[in-house]
């Protein structure tokens, strides 16, 4: 099992940049994919990044955001530049176990271990 917790949100104006931690405890890290989704109010939690052996981003953040990953500090973390005030929602860190099998890396549904979120705001 692992963990996690996010930080480094807050509020920001649009075309500003921020950078997202998610600190894992507990399991080896470097054995779990991670994603980071988020979930604005009234709307459904939507993927938005994802790394395991490669990455994955969602349409709608290809090009801003990024997201890496130091195994040996157990972080994960997602730079997003260019930040737009629908990007507004809680960021959540999420991690499953990189040797069981997942249809599909971009379900919440396939992720067993979440952190608490982290707000991030954006005004126009």
């Amino acid at each position: 099992q692992v963990q996690l917790v996010e930080s480094g949100g807050g509020l920001v104006q649009a075309g500003d940049s921020l950078r997202l931690s998610c600190a894992a405890s507990g399991d080896t890290f470097a054995n779990y994919a991670v994603a980071w989704f988020r979930q604005a109010p009234g709307k459904e939690r939507e993927f938005v990044a994802f790394t395991s052996s490669g990455s994955s981003y969602a349409d709608s953040v290809k090009g801003r955001f990024t997201i890496s990953r130091d195994n040996a500090k157990n972080t994960v973390w997602l730079q997003m530049n260019r930040l737009k005030p629908e990007d507004t929602a809680v960021y959540y860190c999420a991690a499953y176990a990189a040797s069981s099998f997942r249809w599909s890396w971009t379900r919440a549904a396939s992720y067993d271990y979440w952190g608490r979120g982290t707000q991030v705001t954006v005004s126009s």
